[in-house]
């Protein structure tokens, strides 16, 4: 294992926990579609009872994820929301935690709707900033938690620095990386405690796959959150991890494609008289640009940017004309698959947080985002011109 884990990103995106059956050498490793598995004698089994608890397909899969963002623990769950849920079920009423205030909407909802409810206490900051999350601790605080870069808006946080200051007030760290994947970006490498991922965006790849996955170094942190998956239960199927598995073999080339034509469009849209404004890390105009360039980069050390754009059209009249003169972009919700997406953030995914809050932060009902695939670049500049003539 120690040998496997000095292997590239892409050998090992292929390679860990993916070893040929040794039973008929099958290359690919089979599907354990099984609920339960039989023991030798009242507890006397071969380290898989009941597949809530434990699966053979689910454990490759946690192994290579793990390997993948340099952890030492991948405990997968059926739906990011279910891994971030398992997260704060770590903790305890009466905690507190210092959150992102520019996050995903559904991290939001449940922070604000759900885990309010079990007097679990958060305190929304300008994540930009080190010094505003270090003026939010108070003697109750066990947790920092921040997105970047974030969604919609694309804004930075110094992870390093977060993650320093986390550890220096003994508190964790957590990273939700799902816009970049690990291919891009690696918090715990930069000190992070946890991190977090919806599977389903780019991990799996393929909007096939509905899943969310924690991964940490921390002994007693992993142990705690394999009970919390065990005793709660919101585990993936075999199915869906072996789709998963599958996809992960192409992580590193589907990445570098969305990450190049994405900043290709960037400087497109930039240039463009009818956007008022574009959201992108990868433009030396965007304020995090430097930043981005020093924590976002592939395993070998480039920097990339990753496939995600935000833009400004100005007004919900525009963004709606511009939506519907699209074809190869799909209105949908989500992000990180193969297909290139658009959606309105302040209508769809951000919809359960407060206007004014969404304003404040620049989410304005002009605001859309792009999701950039895989296609032939060409195709999709000649999409993204049409809707934009449209608005001419």
């Amino acid at each position: 294992m120690s040998r496997k884990l000095k292997q590239g990103f892409a050998t090992r995106a292929i390679h860990v926990g993916q070893e040929p059956d040794p039973g008929t050498g099958a290359v690919v490793p089979p599907v354990y579609q099984t609920t339960t598995f039989a023991q030798e004698d009242p507890g006397i089994h071969r380290g898989f009872i009941y597949s809530r608890a434990q699966n053979p397909t689910r454990t490759s899969l946690e192994q290579n994820l793990a390997s993948l963002e340099g952890g030492r623990y991948g405990i997968a769950f059926a739906s990011g929301m279910a891994a971030l849920s398992a997260l704060v079920m770590h903790f305890g009423a009466g905690d507190h935690f210092v959150v992102g205030e520019n996050i995903y909407g559904g991290t939001y909802r449940v922070l604000t709707r759900v885990f309010n409810r079990f007097n679990i206490k958060c305190s929304w900051v300008d994540s930009r900033s080190v010094d505003n999350i270090a003026a939010a601790i108070t003697s109750t605080t066990r947790a920092v938690i921040i997105e970047t870069p974030s969604n919609p808006m694309m804004t930075l946080s110094d992870i390093e620095g977060t993650a320093r200051l986390a550890r220096d007030r003994d508190l964790l760290c957590v990273v939700d990386n799902t816009f970049m994947s690990p291919y891009c970006q690696r918090p715990l490498e930069l000190g992070a405690h946890v991190a977090f991922h919806s599977v389903t965006k780019y991990l799996a790849g393929h909007s096939d796959v509905l899943m969310g996955v924690l991964i940490t170094s921390e002994d007693d942190l992993a142990e705690d959150l394999y009970f919390v998956q065990k005793s709660v239960g919101a585990v993936p199927s075999p199915f869906d991890c072996w789709l998963a598995s599958r996809s992960l073999k192409t992580l590193a080339v589907r990445i570098e494609q969305h990450s190049r034509n994405a900043l290709t469009l960037a400087r497109f849209l930039d240039e463009h008289s009818e956007i008022k404004r574009v959201y992108y890390p990868g433009l030396p105009t965007h304020p995090g640009h430097e930043l981005a360039a020093r924590q976002q980069s592939t395993p070998d050390g480039h920097p990339v940017f990753g496939g995600m754009i935000s833009l400004e059209t100005g007004s919900l009249e525009r963004a709606r004309m511009f939506i519907k003169n699209l074809a190869v972009f799909t209105l949908a919700e989500s992000l990180g698959g193969v297909e290139s997406l658009v959606e309105h953030p302040a209508i769809m995914t951000h919809a359960d947080v407060p206007r004014e809050k969404r304003e404040a932060l620049g989410l304005t009902d002009g605001l859309v985002r792009l999701s950039v695939g895989i296609e032939d670049l060409a195709d999709l500049q000649d999409d993204l011109a049409a809707g934009l003539a449209a608005l001419a």
